[in-house]
């Protein structure tokens, strides 16, 4: 009963979420879309492993969210790297350099579909898929932390980043993007990351307001894309993990302690990008954890949003 009420709990917010773009799709599973191919632009939520590997327990399996929903479609999906169509790149910002981690060589979201659109072109049933913002909000709070602006500046950029995805959505749609599903960030308050750092209270504000941003910056867009929330999605796996087969919802699991600052969070952090079976806290069952790092998700977190999002674009083409 429980998971039942939490499923629909799921939809109903979602819905509710979406409603600035269209009606929220049917309950139906009968699906019209048969997709040709996966697409994908982003920063680690959606790397594919464009510089080696991914950032999770790097473990072989399908371990990130977009190639979850891709493999429940019965579509390969692979990093541009590896001869597919998978973008995305860890630290990647929208349109702002350096990225989260300081470097000038990481392609932004708009490089990246720049990339994409100098040799291809988007059929009539390719999914296009953007999970952008969550290096622009480590970027904007270090800044915060050094003391080189205040939280009100971090606020205005992170909008305008959600702006700025938006920007680079609706640009999909012209070129002929019909199936564009876009993730958001999750809610960054509930890594720990921000229970480290004590900031949950600002990294709450600035995930709502990138993707309050992102979502009025798109709110005539119609049936071309689909918003799937994953700061409502993994609210839930959060407060209620046991429900998606995690224990532990606020632990690092993985050991690999990066001596840089691999994903923006400080030197001397987890990164998850050098995680293997075999840097995982001694006992622990990477399986039952919901993070890797402080901030991002292990492979059992990302299957069950990829499910979820399958059933988002199913119920919606």
């Amino acid at each position: 009963m429980t998971t039942t009420w939490l499923r629909r709990a799921v939809l109903t917010a979602v819905c509710a979420s979406a409603a600035l773009l269209a009606a929220c799709g049917s309950s139906t599973i009968e699906s019209q879309l048969t997709p040709t191919r996966f697409i994908s632009f982003g920063d680690a939520f959606a790397d594919l492993g464009q510089t080696g590997s991914r950032y999770t327990v790097n473990d072989g399996s399908v371990n990130n969210w977009t190639q979850q929903m891709a493999a429940d479609f019965g579509v390969p999906m692979a990093a541009v790297v590896s001869g597919g169509f998978a973008y995305a790149q860890g630290n990647a910002r929208i349109t702002a350099k350096p990225d989260a981690a300081g470097s000038s060589a990481t392609p932004t979201v708009q490089q990246q579909i720049d990339t994409f659109l100098a040799g291809n072109t988007i059929g009539a049933s390719d999914v296009v898929v953007l999970a952008g913002g969550t290096a622009d909000i480590i970027a904007e709070m270090a800044a915060v932390l050094a003391g080189t602006q205040t939280s009100a500046q971090m606020m205005a950029n992170v909008q305008q980043a959600g702006r700025d995805l938006g920007a680079q959505i609706r640009r999909l749609t012209l070129v002929g993007g019909q199936h564009v599903v876009v993730a958001g960030v999750y809610n960054l308050s509930v890594t720990p990351w921000a229970t480290r750092i004590g900031q949950g209270a600002l990294l709450s504000d600035a995930s709502s307001a990138f993707n309050q941003a992102l979502l009025v910056s798109i709110v005539d867009l119609g049936n071309r894309v689909l918003y799937v929330d994953a700061a409502y999605y993994y609210n839930l796996v959060a407060a209620s993990p046991t429900i998606y087969a995690i224990n532990d919802a606020t632990s690092v699991v993985c050991t690999s302690v990066d001596p840089g600052n691999g994903i923006g969070t400080g030197v001397n952090q987890v990164n998850s990008a050098l995680c293997t079976p075999s840097t995982i806290a001694p006992g622990a069952d990477y399986s039952k954890f919901m993070f890797a790092d402080g901030v991002y998700m292990t492979p059992q977190a990302q299957r069950v949003f990829g499910d979820y999002a399958y059933n988002r674009v199913r119920a919606r083409w």
